[in-house]
Order: C-alpha cells, then structure tokens, then sequence
C-alpha cells in the first residue's frame, strides 16, 4: 500500500473531503485530508504527495494562492476543484500552475480519470536535476530570482517576464542538460489542455529567446532538436 500514490485532498466543506477521500481510497491511493492552507502545509512536512485536489474557493489563503506558491517551489501536480466555471479562472488556475481543472457537481469517476490522466503523465517526464529549490539561480549572464519571479542582467538591469515564460525557464533549469519534447514541456509548464497545442510552446520559446540570448537567430542557451524538442544547454548553479 505504501507504494500506491499518496493524493491530499484540500477542500473546506468536510463532506467534499470525505466523499472524495473515501472513493479514492477505494481505488487504491493513500488520502490525506486538509481543510486549508495552514492544514496543508502541515501535511506536507511530513507527507510528500504525488497529487493535490485543491479547492479554489476557501476562506482565509484561496486555492490560487496556495497553487502559486506551490508551483514556485515545487512540480508536484495540482488538480483544481471549484464551483466557477467562468473561462477567464479557469485560465488563471492553468497559467499558475494547476496540471486540470474539475468544475463542481462533478462524477467521482471524472476527477478518478483524470487523476491517472495526470499521474501517467508525471511518470513519463525524466527525472529533473532538482537545482530550482534555490530560491536564486544563476546561468550565462543570468540571475533568475524565483521567488521574486525577477530576472536580472550582469548588469542588475530587471528582466520582465510573464507568467508563462517564467513557467518555461523555470522548467529549462530544472531539465538543463535534457532534451524535452513539446508534450513534456506542455505538461510541465500548463497541463495538457483541449486548450493548448503543440505550436503554443513554440512561440513560448521563441519569445523567452529574444529576452536570454544574445542573438535570438543563433540561440545558444535553449538548443532545437529538429524533430525532438528543446534542451538547456548551458550549466545552472546556485547563487
């Protein structure tokens, strides 16, 4: 049992919790529960999950909140839970870093779907060098804050990114050295959506480009394998 995927379910309607937790036990994963984000994070120094259920909508710290800083400091997949069903949150949650999103009412076997949907993606994905949990890193000419999401210059000139190149070079440190396809990198920047397609991470990299590389035309840092993806290719450290 110790071997099945470890899920907590954050949710602060108790009877959402245990609905959920008791079917998903049913099929074989570890739940843990929380009711919030304080709940959550003590869960977490003791508990290392392989999946978030993350309620949106919840008192005090919401669930966006909590999915951004998770998503600064972890890869750990999160799947959304809420009752708005407007298009613009549900983008928002995406580009924060959620891997799905689940509109309430929804069916147990839905969420069960996509709940192996995600997990069989994760475990595709290689192993990632790990160096991004220092909160400062630092290649080429470069000095990524993450925390700050701040890019800086040799020369401390500040380096404007949005969310979703911060999300690219993000991952490109974490997998220097590894070739990533256009699916990985999907997965790893968004989730794989009915939203996003293949081309999408293709303007993405061209426009985290023309912000690193000296010459965008001839790009150094982020390599093209024709057919294949995308790789760092230059050596990150902690600064």
């Amino acid at each position: 049992m110790e071997s099945s995927p470890h899920i907590i379910i954050v949710d602060d309607h108790r009877d959402i919790r245990d609905l959920v937790g008791k079917y998903l036990a049913q099929h074989g994963y570890r739940i843990s529960m929380a009711e919030g984000a304080v709940a959550l994070r003590h869960l977490m120094e003791r508990h290392a999950p392989d999946l978030i259920i993350l309620d949106v909508m919840m008192p005090g710290e919401d669930g966006l909140s909590i999915c951004r800083q998770l998503s600064a400091t972890s890869q750990i997949p999160i799947i959304f839970l809420t009752a708005m069903t407007e298009e613009l949150d549900r983008i928002i949650g995406l580009e924060l870093g959620a891997d799905d999103y689940l509109s309430k009412p929804f069916n147990p076997r839905e969420l069960l779907a996509r709940i192996k949907a995600v997990l069989r993606r994760v475990n595709s994905l290689p192993p990632q060098r790990g160096i991004s949990k220092s909160n400062t890193l630092r290649f080429d000419q470069w000095i990524l804050h993450v925390g700050r999401r701040e890019l800086l210059g040799d020369d401390g000139i500040a380096i404007p990114l949005s969310t979703a190149e911060f999300r690219l070079l993000n991952v490109f440190l974490d997998y220097a050295g590894i070739v990533l396809n256009r699916d990985q990198l999907l997965d790893l920047t968004v989730g794989r959506t009915s939203d996003y397609f293949d081309r999408s991470i293709d303007n993405q990299v061209s426009r985290l480009r023309k912000k690193i590389e000296s010459d965008p035309r001839a790009p150094v840092l982020i390599k093209t394998h024709w057919g294949g993806g995308y790789s760092f290719t230059v050596q990150v450290e902690r600064a």
